[in-house]
């Protein structure tokens, strides 16, 4: 936890929108958004607002929460850079070297998702766990997991949006994903989804048949990540469940099925390990701030 009362900067930076935040813990002072574009305009609008809230208010440490795939091993090429991404122009991009390069203070960098994961258990639903994960599922899907109150890493972060999971006989669509097609990114993501319905995702009816393949799917996914790594919670965050939470039921039932009775049935509890993210909308920017309390050692 950082210092009591301490001041916290916050940087998210989403593949279609930047929010830079000042919080004392989970308090919320100031945030302002801008349109994620080219990365010296962004980074330089981002880094102006800072540094008028430190000129008037004063911070101690900046968390950076980031879309990716990004550089998070030290002494490695690319080290604090976005990887190759499809959001023009950042590829390359060194992020945290631009942010360091404008202010002398501790600074931590992660995902977006890991940001989220870390303040959910600082402040949100996962309080108390070990071992837990925060998935969102939106534009993309992607997944950060805790262990012991840090982000995993190894030779990347996690990238569990790109896990297959098994599909519905008969099912033909061939998925989004430019990489691997029908990963559960390239079927339950928001565009994913309007490619399969020929609607935008908040226009689908509650009764349109994709639900229950999305159930299905989610459901094998999140059992896997159950029997892999055995998070003791997984919150959930993005547009896609934010929007229709009624899919809970059905996605926990679909679990229950695939574990089989093999671990016991308290164990597994899926009404209790897979639910909404508590902090909401919020998990994003106070994940900046989480990144930067961690910063603060």
């Amino acid at each position: 936890m950082n210092r009591h009362g301490e001041l916290l900067a916050g940087i998210e930076l989403g593949g279609t929108k930047c929010i830079a935040v000042l919080a004392r813990g989970e308090t919320i002072l100031a945030r302002q958004a801008w349109p994620t574009g080219a990365p010296v305009e962004t980074l330089a609008a981002v880094l102006g607002t800072l540094e008028g809230w430190r000129a008037q208010q004063g911070f101690v440490a900046i968390g950076i929460a980031a879309f990716g795939p990004l550089g998070l091993a030290p002494g490695m090429a690319g080290y604090g850079h976005v990887l190759e991404t499809t959001k023009s122009g950042w590829s390359g991009f060194d992020l945290l070297g631009a942010v360091q390069a404008r202010f002398d203070l501790s600074t931590a960098l992660d995902t977006d998702v890991a940001g989220a994961a870390l303040a959910e258990q600082r402040w949100g639903g996962s309080v108390g766990c070990r071992v837990h994960a925060y998935v969102t599922i939106g534009t993309g899907v992607g997944g950060g997991i805790i262990v012991d109150g840090r982000p995993v890493h190894g030779f990347l972060h996690p990238e569990i949006g790109h896990m297959r999971v098994p599909r519905r006989a008969g099912d033909a669509f061939p998925g989004i994903c430019r990489f691997h097609g029908d990963c559960i990114e390239g079927l339950v993501s928001g565009p994913a989804l309007e490619a399969r319905t020929g609607m935008a995702g908040a226009a689908i009816p509650a009764d349109h048949p994709i639900w229950a393949d999305v159930a299905q799917e989610l459901g094998d996914f999140f059992a896997n990540m159950l029997t892999s790594f055995a998070p003791e919670r997984i919150a959930l965050g993005g547009g896609v469940l934010q929007q229709r939470p009624y899919l809970l039921p059905a996605i926990r039932a679909v679990v229950k099925a695939r574990i089989g009775g093999y671990l016991p049935g308290k164990a597994i509890a899926p009404e209790a390990r897979i639910a909404m993210a508590a902090l909401g909308a919020d998990a994003g920017p106070l994940g900046a701030i989480a990144l930067a309390a961690l910063a603060l050692g």
